[in-house]
């Protein structure tokens, strides 16, 4: 068990194994597995830093990749920055711990291969969740204006009323009875402005 502990090629792949569990669980919060994934691979990656030298020249490279990694997702794509990010990664990533004079600890090729599949990985989910974030929503809420449904609950200050199949928060000038069919008149945000429709 000590010489797992003490192999930087382990402690290597424990350290980019959790760091690439725990940037999915903040891309993707609240599933709750991806979050005990990370805290159990952190702690684990801990262990092994802790009894694994690490090269603070090396560390620093490996934060200072984020930086382009992060330029090249939001710059529409660039992929100098990709490359820049990918060879900060790859360079931290062999001389992250410390080995005998110069000799580097990790395995180059080792650090080469999980590089560069964990920053291709990487590019993918995050530019993935940024077209995402920016991209305009499908449904036309501008629709909902003079479309008819149901109060759900009365609504005066607020309340809910159901209209094409989803529940919507309401509020109306005029108090109306739960049951009552509403017209909607107006929405603030995720809000709609309703009134009555009299029955004929």
């Amino acid at each position: 068990m000590e010489e797992l502990l003490t192999n930087p090629d382990f402690a290597y792949l424990v350290l980019v194994g959790s760091v690439l569990l725990a940037s999915l669980a903040l891309i993707n919060p609240g599933t709750g597995i991806l979050e005990l994934l990370a805290l159990v691979a952190l702690i684990l990656a801990g262990v092994e830093i802790y009894f694994n030298e690490i090269n603070p020249w090396a560390f620093v490279l490996l934060v200072f990749g984020v930086f382009p990694f992060m330029l090249a997702v939001r710059r529409s794509y660039k992929m100098r920055y990709l490359v820049v990010a990918i060879a900060s990664f790859v360079v931290g990533s062999i001389f992250l711990f410390k080995g005998e004079g110069f000799q580097p600890a990790v395995n180059p090729f080792l650090a080469i291969i999980v590089s560069v599949l964990g920053g291709g990985f990487m590019w993918i989910v995050v530019s993935k969740s940024v077209e995402a974030s920016l991209a305009p929503p499908v449904q036309d809420l501008g629709r909902l204006i003079g479309e008819t449904g149901e109060a759900k609950t009365d609504v005066h200050k607020e309340g809910s009323v159901q209209v094409d199949g989803e529940l919507w928060s309401a509020r109306s000038k005029q108090p109306i009875p739960m049951g009552s069919q509403i017209r909607v008149l107006s929405r603030d945000g995720f809000i709609l402005d309703v009134e009555q429709v009299e029955e004929t």
